[in-house]
């Protein structure tokens, strides 16, 4: 059975944190490992970590999220890898079915699950009020239907389930997109560059609390980096990401 290893980068989100592990603790029935990537958090992050007995790397300072999830990931023993958000809520069979999909094909790549908050094909909101009336609706939502998976061109950074042969060939996140933004635009394309195909795993939900780490920065700040790390996508590889949204 494969072993997967669930990187979560965070960044002064231990009151995220802990929830989001604790739903993957309550909800995954197969062997996994949890690493936390603590980007120079000064919340007691690393405290928390050491007292949960989860393994995890402290980056001295705040770097951002590609820095930080890269250091995760270097640690990751699985020959499947899972890079998720501190604000995503999981819920069952989230892990079974995005590995069914996964592993439906030798040239699938990356899956990703439908959210309530997410851009382009992942968003649809189920119509929950709270996170109990979520847990309730994945009882259907997340029944498994291979049926409703479908190839995309990107996928949203959030909660990505990579095969481990897919880091080996196209690497780790590009950190030239520090603090963050664009950094998963940037693996799709690399992905599909070598043949990989990107899925959405449509009988699968997550609920995202959305952006939580970059709500910290003022509103004009944010669209100044998004800007500027849209600009580096497109001098690198001559092609805008908003086409593949």
């Amino acid at each position: 059975m494969h072993l997967t290893s669930i990187v979560i980068p965070s960044y002064n989100g231990l009151h995220l944190l802990g929830h989001c592990i604790a739903e993957i603790r309550r909800f995954t029935d197969r062997p996994f490992e949890l690493i936390v990537a603590d980007d120079g958090s000064t919340d007691g992050t690393a405290e928390f970590c050491r007292r949960e007995n989860i393994p995890f790397v402290s980056l001295p300072r705040n770097r951002g999220f590609p820095c930080a999830a890269n250091a995760g990931l270097k640690m990751a023993s699985g020959d499947t890898v899972v890079l998720m958000n501190n604000d995503i809520i999981v819920s069952r069979r989230w892990l079974d079915n995005m590995l069914a999909c996964l592993y439906s094909a030798e040239d699938i790549g990356i899956v990703g699950p439908m959210a309530n908050y997410a851009s382009g094909s992942q968003h649809h909101p189920l119509g929950y009020a709270d996170l109990t009336g979520f847990h309730e609706m994945t009882r259907e939502a997340n029944r498994p239907d291979p049926g409703k998976w479908r190839t995309v061109q990107r996928l949203v950074g959030m909660c990505m389930v990579m095969k481990r042969e897919l880091i080996d060939r196209v690497g780790l996140l590009d950190e030239r997109y520090a603090p963050g933004h664009y950094e998963d635009d940037d693996l799709c394309y690399r992905a599909r560059l070598h043949g990989f195909r990107l899925m959405v795993a449509g009988d699968t939900y997550v609920h995202h609390h959305g952006s939580a780490s970059f709500r910290q920065l003022p509103p004009e700040k944010l669209a100044a980096v998004i800007e500027t790390n849209r600009q580096k996508f497109i001098e690198k590889f001559g092609a805008d990401p908003l086409m593949f949204v």
